[in-house]
């Protein structure tokens, strides 16, 4: 049976449909009273989002538990559509699945070298295949650690094909793991009969990389720091303003706010953002204060939201970008991700604030260069930008939606 596209907000509610998954969501437990038939299949697709305060460094590794909050803006057109496969042969259903808090802050079966219960995890038989070509190695062991995480949740002990198609590039500090990640967790957990609340979702898929917790929202989202597995999660960031022409209020998405994206490479960095931030953090002198900063730039941001001031904003963010820089150039050694192109296209946004036109740069792990600007001006900035670095991939990326499942195939035999 197929299910048509809907985000995962509005296809996660405790009555389903027919087929619904084996958990159901109520004040914060999932339970089902009698078992359900299981998901073996679904494809979700999830879009990128740039940070405007920053998520770089990490209070547990294992947890993926950051030093800081953050704040980012999900954008169309640079995501990721991911189908997973629970092969139902020799698969074993532990009955009806229970996914509580108490529940999802167990460690991961990695971490206990088991798969649920007490079966072996299941890794060296899951497929990965992304863009048409298999992978091995940490990019498998990535996506067998998430799915470990969802047959422990789910009870359902079965190998994985996991196919995955990207619209951004892999590696290349343009977020794709956020987009992966957050399409993994929803189309995995969907697949093996669980229907997580979005909160619990931004949980899991933080479990693979920590900005696909945001990933899971439309528009701006912020991802508590916390402190456990349990208090740190995602959720989006209210823009509701009262429009004057109707005199009511409306959903303004993503504050129409919008990213023009400078492609200076889409190369796969030579230094993953894991190593970078873990040097950061151990060795720039920089990260204390920096760390210190963004809780300040998330307060500040918080409110220029609140106001729908575009300008404010974007000097946090264009700030906070810099300050993240500044901790990995001062690491020990150095982590410089910019190229001679970079530091032009900095240069340029600069120039276009000279002239009195709105855009702000924010940069993650990598040389490409993203440039927060309000919606009605992105079409402006991003021809002024290729009349400056006309050698450069210039695109308009809008606020995007966030994390949907595209269709499930239920196995009502089971």
């Amino acid at each position: 049976m197929s299910v048509p596209d809907r985000p995962v907000a509005e296809a996660s509610g405790a009555s389903g449909t027919s087929g619904a998954p084996v958990a159901s969501v109520a004040s914060g437990r999932q339970r089902s009273e009698m078992p359900q038939p299981v998901a073996l299949q679904a494809t979700a697709q999830a879009n990128a989002n740039i940070a405007l305060v920053k998520y770089w460094g990490k209070a547990d590794d294992e947890l993926i538990i950051p030093n800081a909050s953050s704040l980012s803006l999900t954008i169309d057109g640079l995501g990721t559509t991911t189908q997973v496969t629970f092969h139902a042969d020799g698969a074993v259903q532990d009955g009806s699945a229970r996914v509580d808090a108490e529940s999802t802050s167990r460690p991961m079966p990695q971490e206990q070298g088991l798969c649920g219960d007490g079966h072996e995890s299941s890794q060296d038989s899951d497929t990965l295949i992304i863009d048409g070509r298999q992978h091995s190695g940490k990019a498998l062991h990535r996506v067998s650690d998430l799915l470990d995480r969802i047959r422990e949740l789910s009870g359902l002990h079965a190998p994985a094909t996991v196919i995955s198609r990207n619209t951004v590039p892999y590696a290349a500090g343009l977020a794709s793991s956020a987009s992966a990640f957050a399409a993994l967790a929803a189309a995995g957990s969907r697949a093996a009969g669980l229907n997580l609340d979005p909160k619990d979702l931004s949980r899991l898929a933080r479990r693979g990389s920590g900005s696909a917790s945001r990933s899971i929202y439309s528009g701006l989202a912020v991802w508590h720091a916390g402190h456990d597995d349990v208090s740190s999660y995602a959720e989006p960031v209210s823009t509701s303003m009262e429009d004057a022409a109707e005199g009511a209020v409306a959903e303004d998405f993503g504050m129409n706010l919008a990213m023009v994206v400078i492609l200076i490479s889409d190369r796969k960095k030579s230094l993953s953002s894991r190593v970078a931030m873990r040097r950061s953090v151990q060795t720039s002198p920089l990260y204390q204060a920096w760390i210190e900063s963004c809780g300040r730039d998330l307060h500040q941001a918080l409110a220029a939201i609140g106001h729908a001031d575009v300008e404010a904003l974007g000097a946090i963010a264009e700030s906070n970008s810099y300050g993240m820089h500044a901790t990995m150039m001062t690491a020990q050694p150095p982590v410089v991700y910019w190229q001679p192109a970079t530091v032009e296209a900095l240069h340029a946004v600069e120039e276009l604030r000279a002239e009195g036109i709105g855009a702000w740069s924010t940069m993650d792990a990598g040389p490409n260069v993203k440039v927060l600007t309000a919606a009605k001006d992105a079409v402006r900035v991003c021809e002024s930008l290729r009349e400056r670095l006309p050698e450069l991939d210039i695109r308009v990326h809008e606020a995007g939606k966030g994390v949907r499942i595209l269709d499930r195939t239920v196995d009502n035999s089971r």
